[in-house]
């Protein structure tokens, strides 16, 4: 089942973090891909909850996006704050937030941002099927 699309907003408040979570959850499920719920699930609270931080007063919603494409699960998080754009930063030991992209780039195979008028799309691809461990590659 290639080139499935769903689509959501949430309001940019605490309590669509859990929301969007079980929202990826149901879709996933439906879709079959019950093997990257986990992955997904804590990307979308990352992304999520880096709205909810950072995002404030500068709209109501963030819109969670799925698709479906060549093997590839697409998730995306856009908001309407344009004026930072998300960045990998390694924080210090003694930091108490600022993990969430290092997160987000260990489980993705790739992730990226790219602007949108107003605001910002973040996105990450994991990949759909079994992945080959080391003893299977060889």
């Amino acid at each position: 089942m290639s080139g499935r699309t769903d689509s959501k907003r949430f309001r940019v408040r605490r309590d669509s973090i859990p929301a969007a979570r079980r929202h990826v959850r149901r879709v996933l499920v439906e879709w079959k891909l019950a093997g990257l719920v986990d992955d997904a699930t804590l990307i979308t609270s990352e992304l999520a909850t880096n709205v909810i931080t950072h995002a404030k007063g500068t709209g109501d919603y963030f819109e969670l996006g799925l698709r479906r494409r060549n093997g590839v699960l697409i998730l995306e998080v856009a908001d309407s704050y344009q004026w930072l754009m998300p960045e990998l930063r390694k924080p210090t030991d003694d930091e108490t937030s600022g993990r969430g992209l290092l997160i987000v780039d260990m489980l993705a195979e790739r992730w990226g941002v790219r602007p949108r008028n107003p605001g910002k799309t973040v996105w990450a691809h994991l990949p759909i099927g079994p992945v080959p461990g080391p003893m299977e590659s060889a």
